[in-house]
């Protein structure tokens, strides 16, 4: 066990925001230092869409690395890809503390942060100096003031593009009031249109920077049928992210918090999820990349999430309880599940 591992459980005894703090300052400091190794080459994934190449399926959610502080030692613990922000044009303190809580019965969390990070021009420094690391997104978000939160998407695509691997237009945090207004077929044709356009403009000078659109799990059949039928118009969009974290409450939560205010992820949202993944996989029929996220903790959640429809997976709320080395457990599963089954590749796994 190394010295991280041990803080990490020390710190589980902070509060759930202090906690968070604490780890990437330790992780920036270099008390964490991960040892790089090698992938099993049955792991390794190419999203047909974006053409992106994963060593390995597993990726780092936005919302751990919002201020892009901790890329490197994240790449270093082995996730294949890993996704930082979300950050917005101008910086922003988010809402009112406490404003994090785990509900540790129930392996979960729920937050209502509301994007806050340090804004675009700290955040474009830290990440244009990663390039050629590994596969780094970049989560682009409003300003919860803004005017016209379009132009704070259109100024976000602009300002990440030369220096990401991919890009997320996140729409569907339940956290700044009237975002998740933004999946609304109106909104969200008149949002991908100016998107698109700047997309389209930025591709003539830096090509290959694949664009998701990151949607929540709230969804009814209808919004998820005129998602699907709008977004496979925008031939520029190489994805979905499916999902953001979900405003439902299942009976089943058993902690004092479960009734905060806020997003909740962990293992109560694979359910729900996975279910709004297999919706909208149905729809755009491998027209388009999907990355599948919400409550993965093990490697058979991995293999669901991959038959509901997605190529590739994120986390982010089973590391709260057991710490970046979680990947390392997740990839092994994997492997197991390979051999299990006699599968040569994950496309095959996905089948058995």
């Amino acid at each position: 066990m190394s010295l991280f591992d041990i803080a990490s459980g020390l710190v589980r005894l902070l509060p759930a925001e202090s906690a968070h703090r604490f780890t990437i300052n330790a992780l920036k400091t270099g008390l964490a230092k991960p040892q790089p190794d090698l992938d099993d080459p049955r792991l390794a994934v190419t999203l047909p869409k974006s053409g992106l190449k994963l060593a390995n399926p597993i990726g780092l959610a936005a919302g751990f690395d919002k201020n892009a502080e901790v890329i490197a030692p994240m790449l270093g613990f082995g996730f294949g890809f890993v996704e930082c922000g979300t950050v917005t044009p101008r910086p922003q303190a988010g809402n009112p503390r406490p404003r994090l809580f785990r509900l540790s019965e129930d392996r979960a969390v729920i937050n209502r942060m509301g994007f806050n990070n340090e804004g675009i021009g700290p955040f474009v420094r830290r990440l244009s100096a990663t390039r050629g690391m590994g596969v780094i997104g970049a989560n682009v978000g409003a300003n919860k003031d803004s005017d016209n939160r379009i132009n704070d998407y259109v100024a976000g695509v602009r300002a990440v593009w030369p220096h990401c691997s991919y890009l997320t237009i996140n729409i569907s945090s339940p956290n700044t009031p009237g975002l998740r207004g933004l999946q609304d077929r109106g909104a969200l044709e008149e949002l991908l249109g100016r998107v698109g356009e700047t997309a389209r403009e930025l591709d003539t000078v830096v090509k290959n920077r694949p664009v998701f659109l990151k949607i929540a799990p709230d969804l009814d059949d209808k919004a998820i049928a005129d998602i699907a039928d709008v977004v496979l118009r925008q031939t520029w969009l190489s994805g979905l992210i499916v999902s953001n974290t979900t405003i439902d409450r299942p009976e089943s939560l058993l902690s004092r918090h479960k009734g905060e205010i806020g997003g909740l992820s962990g293992a109560p949202l694979m359910e729900k999820s996975t279910a709004a993944l297999a919706a909208i996989s149905s729809l755009v029929a491998g027209k388009l990349d999907l990355i599948g996220a919400g409550g993965i903790a093990s490697g058979a959640d991995i293999v669901t999430k991959l038959r509901a429809g997605a190529q590739a997976v994120q986390l982010y709320s089973a590391m709260v309880y057991e710490g970046p080395g979680i990947v390392t457990r997740l990839k092994a599963e994997l492997v197991e599940l390979l051999v299990a089954s006699g599968a040569s590749n994950l496309a095959e796994l996905a089948k058995a």
